[in-house]
């Protein structure tokens, strides 16, 4: 499974970012090869419009089986990542990417 992370950096201990479109880096966790990849997505910070369906698109590209995120995606964003079939979590604005992934795991995650 292929697990997408928001977040401010790009180790296990990075914190979380809580906004989606707008969010520093994009963390993939591939349980199965247990390796972690990540994208740069800070270009995208000063977007005026359009910030979550940009970042949506990269998700799109990267395919991951479940997104792991703060405050989850707007409405724009939401419906570009329902053409993926991913599994959205959110709640994880304030924790640790590790945090994040210990909460998903013990089911502590909001799913939306």
């Amino acid at each position: 499974m292929k697990i997408a992370f928001t977040t401010k950096g790009t180790e296990w201990n990075s914190p979380m970012d809580a906004r989606f479109g707008r969010t520093e880096f994009i963390v993939m966790f591939d349980e199965e090869a247990n390796a972690i990849s990540s994208f740069d997505n800070r270009a995208i910070e000063n977007e005026a419009h359009g910030a979550g369906t940009a970042t949506s698109k990269i998700l799109f590209e990267l395919k991951p089986d479940v997104l792991i995120t703060g405050n989850g995606p707007g409405k724009n964003a939401a419906m570009v990542l329902k053409k993926l079939n991913l599994k959205i979590f959110v709640g994880a604005g304030e924790m640790t990417m590790k945090e994040a992934y210990e909460a998903y795991q013990h089911a502590k995650l909001e799913m939306i």
